[in-house]
């Protein structure tokens, strides 16, 4: 039987971030709920329903850094994302 798959450890946040759409030309402000390392909860100021498959999210609003995410659930204002 194989075994369950085991969720990384989650660490409460609340820090301020940015994610960027269309090669790094449309910032948006978000904030991160709880992270870990292989994902995130963010929370952003419109419907998350609206969020493209792939995002790039950074603490700074610079959109060279940061790394590239994979929305995996969205929910009113909230999304998922694994870290690619």
């Amino acid at each position: 039987m194989p075994q369950p798959k085991k969720r990384a450890a989650r660490k409460l946040l609340s820090q301020h971030a940015w994610i960027t759409l269309d090669g790094g030309f449309a910032a948006r402000h978000c904030l991160v709920q709880d992270i870990s390392a292989s994902g995130a909860k963010i929370t952003m100021d419109d419907d998350a329903s609206g969020l493209p498959g792939v995002i790039r999210m950074a603490f700074a609003r610079d959109a060279r850094t940061g790394r590239s995410c994979q929305v995996v659930w969205r929910r009113g204002k909230s999304a998922g994302i694994r870290f690619l």
